[in-house]
């Protein structure tokens, strides 16, 4: 799987680089082929709190993409929650590969 990280108005550690390339591949045990990600992670309103955002947007075969965002307190938790968001969408996509 192709990963494509960008960064919104900071620059990300080799930390938070490692954590996504670590969390997201694990996605292919949810469904064979994925094609690629691409991690958008940006900072909205810096002086605030709740303030990281991460967007995934995966690309599989047979449709365009998968998309999740979501926003907590740190990037870690706002990319496992977006994690979580596209492992449901998969499985919902799974099924209705198989009902054809």
């Amino acid at each position: 799987m192709n990963i494509q990280l960008s960064t919104v108005h900071f620059s990300a550690d080799q930390k938070l680089v490692d954590f996504v390339n670590k969390k997201v591949p694990k996605l292919d045990t949810f469904f064979e082929g994925i094609i690629g990600a691409e991690v958008i992670l940006k900072v909205v309103k810096p002086e605030t709190a709740n303030n990281k955002v991460a967007e995934i947007k995966l690309s599989i075969p047979g449709s365009d993409y998968l998309f999740a965002e979501k926003q907590a307190d740190s990037f870690e938790e706002a990319i496992d929650l977006a994690i979580d968001a596209i492992r449901k969408q998969l499985s919902k996509y799974k099924e209705k590969l198989k009902d054809k």
